[in-house]
């Protein structure tokens, strides 16, 4: 209790008083959120800051698992042809009161409706006002594939689709796909503030949002009225730390409870003290380095291809992941299904300096873009981007390191003009093959999640006709085809897949690691 207090009084002190004994879990997160509606996001940052704690989606991934459950909606049926879903919603699905928002009535098909219309509909106030930059929904072909949504009766929604989709259910429990309130988007467009939406969220999740002081923290309190029960938490507060080493400082004197993406030189020491324990598990994650490929001379695949045989992954998992990984040479991760395995990923740098002669590549200067904040699936980007440049310059290659704070790195990365390659990654949001594939190299993604630009058709064709098929056996035949075309065609270089830790404090029960790379409280105590 002495430690669960401290942290409250740390809180407190930050964000305003807290009630004497309430239970205030402080979770020291790696970086600020871009906004909190999620709909307008892909970073994981940013999700676990909005879509985790503030809002529900109709299906939703068990805890530490990718199995899907009853969300907003109670159960949902499948026609025989597989292009009708209906959604029998739940009835008790309150949205936040606030002291700018008082809800008349519980979630409906209204909402449902709205949340999906504001991606899909050019004539939507709300996809003018964002300038239809719904980078997932957009990505996953979302508009092409829902012909229609029909309210059949308050709590009866039907989605009619144009084809059927293998990973539809998956894809809807995503955070893209957190149900909004209809009621609170036309009040704020009728105010004349419908940034509100993203400033100021409304949901009906485990936790609603109090206050953001940015780029310092976030406070959330327990949602009274959660249809799974009131949390175990009263208080939850996101205090923003980029350095690991300061979160780990934070950890070990009580100032904080969890924090994620540790050093991985700290990983020993951290499993030595009695006062935290480390969570780990293999990452469903790539990390990845990805060309313009619509940019000279990264519009040619022989460039490209010598380009990533220049480079020694070997070094790189060994002097930034700490062994605490493995060389990816699929965008892929081999724990998931459609791996395959007979890929090739040579590192030769006298070859790869023959090609680019043979490409008629001199001198070539180049960027590289190097990540400011440590994801699940890169300890230390700058560090990476070193040992790149160093191995780069072995073969002719002249490259300068380029960074950005994380939304504008995020923002700029996608341009299509953007210049030189970026280092990204993925953590998967479903556990389909789909969710790596046709979003990150999909035509659809290209100008957001496709951070490569490239289109090719064959490749194109492969991974969708691999999401109309029921069959999984199938369906990874495609993907293990398609992966071969990427191979060939080299719009990233594959960096490493690697392992997820995360130390909590003793004091933390219920938490459990999500496949998916989120972070969620819901459940979570403190003893």
């Amino acid at each position: 209790m002495k430690k669960t207090l401290l942290a409250a009084g740390i809180a407190a002190f930050a964000l305003g008083t807290t009630p004497a004994m309430a239970k205030t879990l402080v979770y020291c997160s790696e970086g600020s959120p871009e906004g909190f509606d999620p709909s307008l996001y892909t970073a994981g940052t940013t999700f676990d800051a909005s879509s985790k704690p503030i809002y529900n989606r109709l299906i939703e991934f068990k805890p530490g698992t990718t199995e899907l459950r009853p969300g907003i909606a109670e159960s949902w049926e499948v026609s025989e042809d597989g292009k009708e879903i209906t959604f029998n919603l739940r009835d008790d699905a309150q949205f936040h009161s606030t002291d700018y928002f008082t809800p008349s009535r519980p979630l409906n098909a209204d909402d449902v409706i709205y949340t999906f219309n504001r991606q899909m509909n050019e004539d939507n106030a709300y996809y003018q006002h964002n300038n239809g930059s719904y980078e997932y929904f957009n990505a996953m072909s979302m508009s092409e594939l829902i012909d229609e949504i029909v309210k059949v009766d308050d709590y009866t929604v039907k989605f009619k689709l144009t084809r059927p989709e293998a990973p539809f259910l998956a894809n809807l429990a995503m955070d893209f796909a957190s149900i909004q309130s209809k009621e609170y988007g036309d009040k704020m467009l009728e105010a004349g503030t419908p940034e509100k939406v993203n400033q100021q969220p409304i949901g009906t999740g485990p936790f609603q949002f109090v206050n953001y002081r940015e780029d310092a923290a976030i406070r959330y309190s327990a949602n009274p009225d959660y249809f799974r029960g009131k949390q175990p938490l009263d208080n939850l507060v996101f205090a923003i730390t980029s350095d690991a080493q300061v979160r780990y400082q934070k950890l070990r004197a009580g100032e904080c409870h969890v924090m994620p993406y540790p050093n991985p030189s700290d990983i020993d020491e951290m499993k030595q003290n009695d006062s935290i324990q480390v969570l780990e598990e293999p990452g469903l994650n790539v990390a990845y380095f990805a060309y313009n490929t619509q940019q000279a001379p990264f519009d040619n695949p022989e460039v490209r291809k010598a380009l990533n045989m220049a480079v020694n992954k070997d070094a790189i998992i060994d002097a930034v992941f700490q062994g605490a990984g493995q060389v990816a040479k699929n965008p892929i991760p081999p724990t998931m299904w459609g791996y395959n395995e007979a890929i090739d990923d040579p590192y030769d740098p006298e070859k790869a300096e023959q090609m680019l002669k043979d490409a008629g590549i001199e001198n070539l200067e180049m960027n590289i873009w190097a990540m400011p904040v440590q994801r699940p699936y890169m300890p230390n980007a700058r560090r990476t981007a070193e040992l790149m440049q160093a191995d780069l310059a072995k073969v002719g290659v002249d490259a300068e390191i380029v960074t950005y704070e994380w939304g504008e790195y995020l923002k700029r990365s996608s341009s299509l003009d953007r210049d030189g390659a970026v280092i990204l990654g993925w953590t998967g949001d479903n556990g389909d093959p789909d969710n790596f594939l046709a979003v990150l190299l999909g035509c659809d993604g290209v100008g957001g999640a496709n951070r490569a630009q490239w289109c090719h058709e064959p490749f194109d064709k492969l991974i969708n006709e691999a999401k109309t098929l029921d069959d999984q056996d199938k369906r990874a035949e495609l993907y293990k085809q398609a992966q071969v075309i990427f191979k060939e065609q080299a719009p990233w270089n594959t960096i490493a897949h690697s392992t997820v830790f995360m130390p909590l404090r003793q004091e933390v029960t219920g938490y459990t690691i999500d496949p998916l790379g989120g972070h969620s409280f819901e459940g979570v105590d403190l003893e």
